[in-house]
């Protein structure tokens, strides 16, 4: 038995924050004393590294259940199904419903709840969920649903990844400009065809690493040092992902029986463009080979990183044509691969 992926949809919010748009932030450095250059530099710095020109926010007025169930809607109308027969909807996220103005998370109830009720399923035997997993979270929710699917537990599985990062930033931390907002969802049932899902791989790294995002005060010493932004380590994430993640794609990729020449695309987690790149760079030179042209679509130029939302996006992105330069045939072979707070890896091969 397989698991296919029956419908998708997305939601990309209508906010657009451009790079200039941080002309006139007060960037510092972690010990509170100011940059010795102008944002002009930062910012362009900034653009060459992670390859983010613009990126997508919010509105004022919504969370991310809200973004969850615009998502969710599309997924469903495009798998052409009725709600009432999901067994399981599931939520990945982070920080859950943040209000504009606060860093306070809100998940009581469950945003998968939320989305339930928003969608207005009654069926109580659908059971909502969320799952944090960094991220990682939209493709650990889709390897749980193929273990629902295949163990009997459900015929019909929703996987969302939705967040709202705009509202934990430190607007005093650079890094404050990777981050966006987003929702990716996602319906699964079992294949009756040769598509689905192939292989899989799934690891969290909590020794040393398990530090490497977290949640810290600003860099603004002024300001209320028991609220909190995320936060990360940049230069160890950076090196562990390119340690660890194309050994994991590698040993996904063999587990599935399935030579890499038949790779058609790679949809990896949209965090840093040139992260990205050095990270197909080792999975090829594993196997002694170079990466092909087009192997690796992105998002992250316009959207920025929406953390669990930046593969199922890309997914519909590209299904929908609006990826230019890159389109998925009847047949083809994907490698869906993420790496985030945990330090959490994972992967699936899957057959379109």
């Amino acid at each position: 038995m397989k698991i296919k992926i029956i419908g998708i949809g997305s939601y990309i919010p209508n906010l657009e924050v451009k790079n200039t748009d941080f002309d006139k932030h007060v960037f510092l450095n972690e010990d509170g004393t100011p940059f010795g250059y102008p944002n002009e530099v930062v910012i362009k710095k900034f653009k060459g590294i992670t390859g983010i020109e613009n990126r997508r926010y919010a509105e004022k007025d919504q969370t991310a259940s809200d973004l969850a169930f615009f998502a969710a809607q599309k997924a469903i109308a495009n798998a052409n199904i009725d709600a009432e027969t999901l067994d399981y909807i599931i939520i990945a996220h982070n920080f859950g419903d943040v209000k504009t103005g606060t860093t306070q998370s809100d998940i009581l109830p469950s945003l998968a709840t939320r989305v339930k009720n928003k969608l207005g399923i009654k069926n109580p035997k659908c059971v909502a969920y969320d799952i944090i997993f960094g991220c990682p979270g939209w493709i650990e929710g889709v390897l749980q649903a193929n273990a629902f699917i295949k163990s009997g537990m459900a015929k019909r599985v929703m996987v969302i990844g939705a967040e709202t990062l705009s509202r934990v930033v430190d607007d005093h931390d650079r890094d404050s400009m990777i981050y966006s907002d987003g929702a990716g969802a996602s319906i699964l049932e079992a294949s009756t065809d040769e598509a689905g899902l192939l292989a899989y791989e799934s690891a969290t790294f909590a020794t040393d690493e398990a530090g490497f995002l977290f949640f810290g005060k600003s860099y603004n010493k002024d300001l209320d040092p028991d609220t909190k932004y995320i936060k990360m380590y940049g230069r160890k994430i950076y090196e562990f992902a390119l340690s660890n993640v194309p050994c994991a794609m590698k040993s996904c990729l063999d587990n599935s029986g399935i030579a890499i020449d038949e790779v058609k695309k790679i949809l990896i987690h949209q965090a840093n463009e040139k992260m990205d790149e050095a990270i197909i760079e080792r999975f090829y030179k594993l196997y002694g080979q170079t990466p092909p042209k087009d192997i690796m679509p992105m998002s992250i130029h316009d959207l920025g990183n929406s953390s669990v939302a930046t593969v199922p996006t890309l997914y519909d992105l590209i299904l929908q044509g609006k990826v230019e330069g890159h389109e998925i045939n009847k047949g083809d072979v994907l490698i869906f691969a993420s790496v985030g707070a945990g330090m959490n890896i994972n992967a699936f091969v899957y057959r379109y």
